[in-house]
Formats: structure tokens, C-alpha cells, sequence
């Protein structure tokens, strides 16, 4: 019984850090009245390294699979990767976040789920099978619908899209790394990027006012969601591939769902018709990525 249950926790690892990331859309949603988008990412993610750091420092950096070209430089490159990616994703999804409802950045992101096989047939030179393209479109009329059926899309609901897609590729790069680098040692390499990569913005920008909301806030997001969600996330992408990994990931947008709701969002029938609809196209994406890979293997990136 043990063995069995041990064999899910790739899966619980992923609904753990799936739920941190989506009951903070709020949270985030109300910090970024004090603090600039940008000051957000670098003070969250400074303080998730400088949590990792210390245990990073004592595990090295070699991972159960690691090439014989592999080294603290690649590791490093790779980390730089990953947390450009990120950063990019994350800036995107804060300022949609001063600009859009939380039920719409938490559905808009989730189309990740759509993104990522795509990327996945790019990377890996496999075309993309007819699911992913019904998914697509499925999600694009989904999406028509969620922001009220408007001719265009409004600037918080089009930068968020952004950020999907982003994510995207930051599951696949996720995926190819995990299993070639210690995950605490990948893990704090690419926060302290991510951090770093918001400097320059911050010194432009401005870093805003650290309230006792807005502290509470990178606290919470930093520990909770960066260092601990961001390592069992990586840890259990050594298991599973991208394309399932990001199915699971749809716990964030509907636990994010559920957030907006309680603090009085309504999407309007049209939302939540549209919602149901990318939800469905993000699941015709996934079923047609399972059937083209093994359930727990993950390709590499060469």
C-alpha cells in the first residue's frame, strides 16, 4: 500500500504547488496596489533564493542523471534559462493582474496546458496531432467568450496571454533540466535569476511601498510559492513529463477561480461558458500529448 501511494507523489507534489500558486492570485492581485510589477518579482523571488541558498551550497549540483558534460557552469546557464523564462511570465502576469479580473488572469494563464505540447513539437521536431490543434481553437473561442465576446483582446487580458505562453516553454525547459541538476541547487539558480533579471526594471520603475499587505505578500509568495512550491515542482517533473505536468497544473487557474469567486468576482455566463470550453480544449490537448509519450518519461533537450 505504501509502494502505491509512493508512486503518486509526483502528482501530489504538483496539486500541492499547483494549489500555493493559484490561492495567491488575490494576495498578489492586492500587493501590487503598494509595490510596481517589477518590485514584486525581485523582492519575492530574493527572499525564496536566499531561502534555497544554504541547502543549495551543501548538495552540490549534479542531479541522478547527469551528462559527462554537465558542470556548476551549465547548471548555471540552464538555471539563467529558466528563470528568464519565468521572469518574463511572471512580469507579464503582474501587470495583467493591475489591468484584468483574477478569474481572468487565472483562466488566461492556464492555457499554458495548450502551449506547452505545442512547444514540446517544436522542440522535439514531433508535429502536433489533431487533438492539439481542436484544443487550440477550442481555446481561442473559450477565451472570445471569458473576456465578454469583445472584438479585441484588452491590454490586462492580452499581456496575460503572454504569460501562458511562456509557461509554456518553461514546463518543457523544466522537464528536459530536472533530472540532470539537483533540484534545490536548479531550483535557487533560477530565482536568484529571476531576481536579478528585475533589477534594472526595478531601478527605472521604482520598487513602490512595502506595506504590511505588500510584505506579507513576497513572504508568503517568496517561502510558499517560490522556494518550496517552485522545488517540489521541479522534483516531480523528473517523473512526469511536460504535457502532464501541465494538466495537473490546471489546479491553479480553478483554485484561483474559487479565490475570485469568494472575494465577489462574477464572470458572467458568457465567462464561465468560455471557461468551461478552454478547459475542455486544454484537456483535449493533454489526452492527445499522453498518447503520444510515455506516462512517465521526459525527453531531454541535446
Amino acid at each position: 500500500m505504501n509502494t502505491r501511494v509512493r508512486a503518486f507523489y509526483p502528482e501530489l507534489a504538483l496539486v500541492v504547488a499547483s494549489i500555493l500558486y493559484g490561492a495567491t492570485f488575490t494576495i498578489v492581485q492586492d500587493a501590487l496596489d503598494d509595490l510596481t510589477a517589477t518590485g514584486f518579482v525581485l523582492v519575492r523571488f530574493a527572499i525564496g533564493a536566499a531561502v534555497l541558498a544554504p541547502i543549495a551550497l551543501r548538495r552540490g549540483w549534479r542531479g541522478p542523471a547527469a551528462r559527462p558534460s554537465d558542470s556548476p557552469r551549465v547548471l548555471a546557464w540552464c538555471g539563467i534559462a529558466l528563470g528568464l523564462t519565468a521572469f518574463v511570465g511572471y512580469v507579464c502576469q503582474n501587470i495583467g493582474l493591475q489591468h484584468t479580473t483574477t478569474s481572468n488572469s487565472a483562466f488566461i494563464t492556464g492555457l499554458f496546458a495548450v502551449f506547452t505540447p505545442i512547444v514540446a513539437s517544436v522542440v522535439y521536431r514531433r508535429l502536433p496531432n489533431q487533438s492539439v490543434v481542436v484544443s487550440v481553437v477550442l481555446a481561442i473561442v473559450g477565451l472570445f467568450l471569458l473576456t465578454g465576446a469583445q472584438p479585441t483582446l484588452g491590454f490586462g487580458d492580452a499581456i496575460t496571454l503572454v504569460t501562458a505562453f511562456a509557461f509554456g516553454i518553461w514546463f518543457v525547459q523544466t522537464g528536459a533540466w530536472a533530472n540532470r541538476f539537483d533540484v534545490v541547487s536548479l531550483t535557487c539558480v533560477e530565482l536568484l535569476a529571476l531576481a536579478a533579471f528585475a533589477v534594472p526594471f526595478v531601478a527605472v520603475e521604482g520598487l513602490g511601498e512595502l506595506t504590511a499587505q505588500a510584505l506579507f505578500a513576497v513572504v508568503f509568495t517568496g517561502v510558499g510559492c517560490s522556494a518550496f512550491a517552485f522545488s517540489i515542482h521541479v522534483w516531480a517533473q523528473r517523473r512526469i513529463e511536460p504535457a502532464r505536468a501541465s494538466i495537473i497544473g490546471l489546479l491553479e487557474p480553478v483554485v484561483a477561480g474559487f479565490v475570485g469567486y469568494a472575494v465577489g468576482e462574477r464572470l458572467g455566463w458568457g465567462g464561465y461558458v468560455g471557461a468551461a470550453i478552454i478547459l475542455v480544449g486544454i484537456l483535449v490537448a493533454e489526452l492527445g500529448a499522453r498518447q503520444r509519450a510515455p506516462e512517465r518519461r521526459v525527453p531531454s533537450v541535446t
